[in-house]
């Protein structure tokens, strides 16, 4: 069976309905993914649709040497790097949770104690430097390889694994911190 790009180079697709099954796809990833570099979910959705209008300007020129996931997280990250370098953005704090945990049928005490743990995650996350942070949102919540990221963000494999290994450690070592503190 072709991919959907395959068919849309062969004109048996139109292109909105391409960009609708882009959509469909990674529509929710990118949200994501837009939302852990802007922190604050309308603007991550602003961006979102300026990634899929390219998206749709530029599927033509779309000449497969990386798969369509990839793409279009480097679109992403791109119009989210540009939206971080405006000045507006520097003043501005956000402090919301970006990863959802799923409900279990537990004790009220437990809910709240994977609750705070969950907000401290994400807060270490969003604290860390944008490269390291980049890193393990690709990595672990975007679920794309080493190999994936190092296409996306034009480094070596190795920086890449390093980047993770160093990501991790200070991930760890806020956390202790934190609970230190506690």
């Amino acid at each position: 069976m072709e991919s959907i790009m395959e068919q849309y180079k062969l004109k048996q697709v139109d292109k909105e309905d391409v960009l609708t099954e882009i959509m469909n796809l990674y529509g929710n990833d990118l949200t994501r993914l837009a939302y852990s570099y802007v922190k604050e979910q309308a603007l991550a959705e602003d961006i979102m649709q300026e990634v899929f209008v390219k998206c749709y300007m530029k599927l033509d020129t779309f000449k497969g040497k990386s798969s369509v996931k990839t793409w279009l997280h480097r679109i992403t990250i791109n119009k989210c790097k540009d939206q971080l370098k405006s000045g507006w953005r520097k003043y501005i704090q956000f402090d919301l949770p970006i990863f959802k945990t799923p409900k279990t049928n537990t004790t009220p005490e437990s809910e709240l104690n994977k609750q705070v743990e969950h907000d401290a995650l994400t807060e270490a996350i969003l604290d860390l430097p944008m490269k390291y942070r980049e890193i393990i949102i690709l990595h672990y919540f975007q679920e794309l390889s080493t190999n994936e990221i190092s296409l996306l963000l034009n480094m070596k494999d190795t920086s890449i694994r390093t980047r993770l290994r160093r990501a991790r450690q200070l991930l760890e070592d806020e956390l202790n911190k934190r609970n230190d503190q506690i």
